[in-house]
């Protein structure tokens, strides 16, 4: 019985297989860097609605209340002006307003925020308060304290003044105890910072507060020390002359970054919110942080 002839099948030869590989190398090569691209162009945009949103419940609360919330709120010790707590801050008091009222009524707000009362919610992860581009962990403890605490990507201007100097003495909007009004924003909405990023790659934020008795480790291999628990929550925009402009290489942890590649989000007293780049003018950057300054510059971007 005669077998049936086999016909003969094409294959591909190796060199024809490595320059198939070679084809898919390229276009990979080509389609990776899109995807990253648009994927960063989508957190950012989250970024930015995030600060939007904080920016509305901020201007709700001031509707409510008549004042924007304090930056933190504590006691003082009249002896060397530090802080006896509870600590709790801006981005505490607006939870009403950025529907986490279910979170804000098992807070006990007259107590400490290292309570042991307040443990389960001090380290609860609120979205709003990550930028999607940041990779903090969940939450952190304190430096110098037990306390564990939930990650944020945003801190308050504090103004232009160094803030572990004198937690009370900020010419921005929000600093210890502080209950500024719309109309004592003198050089304008528009050209008054709020709330900006400030990455974890920098420093730890939390939207909790000014833990009592921690401090923020300064940067290693910085020529800058430590810094106080209400930089935690709070950041400046400095002396010109020393040019801590958004994102800059020279920056301490009490200024403001970000891990997007086109610069910082900011949210300003109007509403609004921009992006401000290592760039921008030293005076005009260090300007925008007060509310009173009578610095004759604007913003635009």
């Amino acid at each position: 019985m005669k077998s049936a002839l086999r016909p003969n099948r094409p294959a591909f030869t190796l060199i024809e297989l490595l320059v198939v590989i070679a084809i898919i190398s390229v276009l990979i090569g080509l389609l990776v860097p899109a995807v990253q691209k648009v994927r960063e162009a989508a957190a950012r945009t989250q970024c930015r609605n995030n600060l939007k949103q904080i920016g509305l419940a901020l201007h709700n609360y001031h509707d409510v209340y008549k004042v924007f919330p304090p930056g933190y709120t504590s006691n003082v010790n009249p002896a060397d002006n530090s802080d006896l707590g509870p600590g709790w801050g801006w981005a505490t008091h607006i939870l009403d307003f950025i529907e986490q009222n279910n979170l804000k009524t098992r807070i006990r707000i007259d107590l400490d925020i290292g309570d042991p009362l307040n443990a389960p919610v001090r380290t609860t992860s609120i979205a709003i308060y990550l930028c999607p581009s940041d990779m903090p962990p969940p939450s952190f403890t304190a430096a110098g304290t037990n306390v564990d605490v939930a990650s944020s990507s945003y801190a308050a201007c504090f103004g232009q003044p160094e803030i572990t100097d004198d937690p009370s003495k900020g010419d921005g909007i929000f600093y210890r105890n502080s209950k500024v009004r719309i109309a004592m924003i003198l050089d304008g909405t528009s050209n008054t910072l709020m709330v900006g990023e400030r990455s974890s790659n920098l420093a730890s934020v939390t939207w909790t507060g000014s833990v009592t008795g921690a401090y923020v480790p300064a940067r290693p291999g910085g020529p800058f020390g430590n810094e106080g628990a209400p930089v935690l929550i709070l950041g400046h925009t400095g002396d010109p002359a020393e040019g801590h402009t958004p994102n800059n290489p020279i920056n301490h942890v009490d200024d403001f970054w970000s891990r997007h590649v086109s610069g910082v989000n900011f949210l300003f007293a109007d509403g609004s919110v921009h992006n401000i780049d290592a760039g921008i003018n030293p005076y005009v950057w260090s300007a925008l942080g007060t509310r009173a300054g009578g610095e004759p510059v604007s913003f635009a971007d």
